[in-house]
């Protein structure tokens, strides 16, 4: 009494079989996502403190960073007439000099230590002078004042010993530049590949956006990100949140609203960008503790979730640079 079942069944299970065998193959498993790159910098680099602090950060989360250094906090007060910015007399800068002799002693120790764990030194041009109305030959001398403060930091100030292979570093490793203010200029692009650099990180985007080359020169910019209630763009570096949050004047009481409100920034702009095509991010930081520390709070909770996923890096403007020549390299033998 149950044969007809059988037959029935049978019947489903060869139509289920001759069905998989005409449907159309699967179709080829969908590329897989290039890693979310995230670019975090710092601009001046003076505080020795926060030199270990952002050092300890990138040892827990496996981040590289660009530091871009002024120069002047190489000087100490006896030696800050090694500087002449253009347009000015010796040994004037917006941003002072090092304190001491003491103090640019250890901030060449912490350089090494960032050189040798594999961060990117750039440059921040020496005394943070707005050089919108300079000239490419202003520009020009600004720069080598850099490369020759850099290079001679320890002659300079009379430090001993020089480390081995400090001034092969000084004069080859810095590759990349960022403009105090982010004030460019035509002259400033002119310069740029006349004194061998590779890259600038002075622009600013509507959102994040993929660097371009151009005149040789590989052009960076920090987005402009939804932040606060009202989701309004800000340029996604810290002074420009605490212009935004308090108006530039300190409010340590709610410094704890702001790091939220900067954290949820990040991660909103960092989310969109990992869960679409992933266009770097970048985002721009000081050594300076605005609002009680509330923008570099917010950093290290950001980092320490992101920049441990597999498929994030969170590496230099040098590194980046270096991946994509590496990849065009690649795909020029490969054609």
């Amino acid at each position: 009494m149950y044969r007809p079942f059988r037959v029935v069944a049978f019947s489903l299970a060869a139509l289920a079989t001759a069905g998989a065998a005409l449907a159309d193959p699967p179709a080829p498993p969908a590329p897989a996502k290039p890693k979310q790159v995230v670019i975090i910098s710092f601009d001046s680099a003076r505080d020795i403190s926060q030199w270990k602090r952002s050092r300890a950060l990138a040892q827990r989360t496996g981040a590289h960073f660009t530091y871009f250094l002024s120069c002047v906090f190489l000087l100490s007060p006896e030696t800050r007439t090694e500087y002449t910015a253009p347009g000015r007399s010796a040994g004037k800068s917006n941003i002072g000099f090092a304190a001491s002799k003491q103090e640019v002693t250890e901030r060449l120790e912490q350089i090494d230590l960032a050189v040798h764990e594999g961060h990117d030194i750039a440059s921040h041009g020496c005394g943070h002078f707005d050089g919108k109305d300079w000239s490419k030959a202003d520009w020009l001398k600004e720069f080598s004042s850099f490369e020759h403060i850099l290079e001679n930091a320890y002659a300079i100030n009379g430090i001993a010993p020089e480390p081995e292979g400090w001034r092969d570093f000084a004069r080859h490793a810095v590759v990349g530049f960022r403009a105090p203010y982010l004030s460019t200029g035509k002259a400033l692009y002119e310069a740029l590949p006349a004194a061998g650099y590779q890259f600038d990180a002075s622009g600013v985007s509507q959102g994040p956006a993929r660097p371009a080359a151009s005149n040789g020169i590989m052009h960076f910019s920090l987005p402009q990100i939804p932040e606060g209630p009202k989701s309004r763009p800000v340029i996604a570096m810290d002074y420009n949140l605490y212009v935004r949050h308090s108006g530039g004047f300190e409010r340590p009481s709610k410094a704890d609203e702001f790091a939220n409100r900067t954290y949820d920034a990040f991660r909103a702009a960092f989310d969109k960008q990992y869960a679409g095509t992933r266009i770097p991010l970048e985002l721009g930081f000081h050594f300076a503790l605005m609002n009680d520390g509330a923008y570099w709070n917010a950093l290290e909770h950001f980092a320490g979730e992101v920049c441990v996923k597999q498929d994030v890096e969170c590496i230099s403007f040098r590194d980046y640079i270096s991946r994509q020549d590496a990849a065009q390299k690649q795909a020029s033998v490969g054609g």
